[in-house]
Formats: C-alpha cells, sequence, structure tokens
C-alpha cells in the first residue's frame, strides 16, 4: 500500500512487527522470511523516523480495511495481507505455515478467490517460498517460487456449464494439490 492509503480508524501498528519479518526489504538487503535487524518484536522499528522508503509507504491490509475483522490482526493471525495489483496476497509466517487455513482466514481466502476471479484477479498465500493459488474448487500448490514469477489462472467451462479455474506457474512448472503438499 501507498502513504495515500487511508489507515481505518482506530488501527494502528501498535505491538506488530511481522511485517518486519514476513517482507523484503531491498534497502536493508533484508529477505522475506527473516527478521529485520532493526526490528523489535513486539515494540516497533528502532530506527522508525529514519526507515527506508518501502516501509513508509507499505500499509497492511489489515490497516486499511475496516471491514477486517480483529482476528485478521497480523500479530495475531501470523499472516500479512497485501493488497497487489492483481488481487491479494495473504503472506504467512513461516513459524505458523498453516495459519491462513484457520477459521475465519480460509473460509474468507475463497470467498475472495470466488469473486475476485470473476474479474480475472487472485489470491495467492505465500508461505516464505512456497505459493499457493486459492480456487474456489481447490487450492493449487505452485511450489517454490521467486520475487517476480508470475501465477497464470486458467479458466474451463464444465459440460454443466459452470467456470473451472486452474492455477499454473508462468514457467510451467507443475503444480499439485496444497491438502496434498507438506509445510515448507
Amino acid at each position: 500500500m501507498s502513504d495515500a492509503a487511508t489507515i481505518a480508524p482506530g488501527r494502528s501498528c501498535g505491538s506488530c512487527t511481522l511485517c518486519c519479518k514476513v517482507l523484503a526489504i531491498d534497502e536493508l538487503h533484508k529477505p522475506h522470511g527473516e527478521w529485520c535487524p532493526h526490528a523489535k518484536p513486539g515494540r516497533g522499528c528502532a530506527i522508525y523516523t529514519e526507515r527506508p522508503g518501502s516501509c513508509r509507504e507499505f500499509h497492511c491490509g489489515w490497516l486499511v480495511s475496516p471491514g477486517l475483522s480483529q482476528e485478521w490482526f497480523p500479530a495475531s493471525s501470523k499472516i500479512v495481507l497485501m493488497y497487489v495489483e492483481n488481487g491479494i496476497t495473504a503472506v504467512v509466517d513461516a513459524g505458523r505455515p498453516d495459519a491462513w487455513k484457520s477459521p475465519p482466514f480460509y473460509q474468507q481466502l475463497k470467498t475472495w478467490s470466488a469473486a475476485f476471479l470473476q474479474h480475472n484477479r487472485q489470491v495467492l498465500v505465500r508461505v516464505g517460498n512456497r505459493t499457493i493459488a486459492i480456487l474456489p474448487e481447490e487450492d493449487a500448490d505452485l511450489g517454490q517460487m521467486g520475487p517476480g514469477e508470475r501465477v497464470i489462472i486458467e479458466t474451463a467451462q464444465a459440460p454443466t456449464g459452470k467456470t473451472l479455474y486452474r492455477a499454473r506457474r508462468a514457467d510451467g512448472a507443475p503444480s499439485k494439490n496444497a491438502d496434498e503438499s507438506r509445510a515448507p
């Protein structure tokens, strides 16, 4: 999100620093999944007034979405929601890799997916380098994907007329049903 994002009334990062762990910070050469050396978990950022531009510009989905319940607070849910150009990405703390499958998160991700796919948008879950595409009928585990790698959602019509969705990596690598895969 950008500085132009409107923070929802009554919301603030407070003691949450999960984005400082799960997201990459290019200016600090910090990869995703590792704590930023300036993060003080439970307290905030040690260089807050001098923090990099990408940190200044980022606002998680919970901060800007008044309709999301308190359950989505990243420090509690272990999920940082990111609104991206082509949909939503739920970045999950690798220390709790199945957090996205818990109620109410999984059902909400499925609901978003069904709505977003009608507009050629997608819902992805990232746990470390692993990417899972959330689809109405199934979840597609796309395996390890690096920054910038794309997911392609394809559609087909079932004999009943129902639209079926399939996710694949743009590089053609195989995917599998996420329920059959193991956490990283």
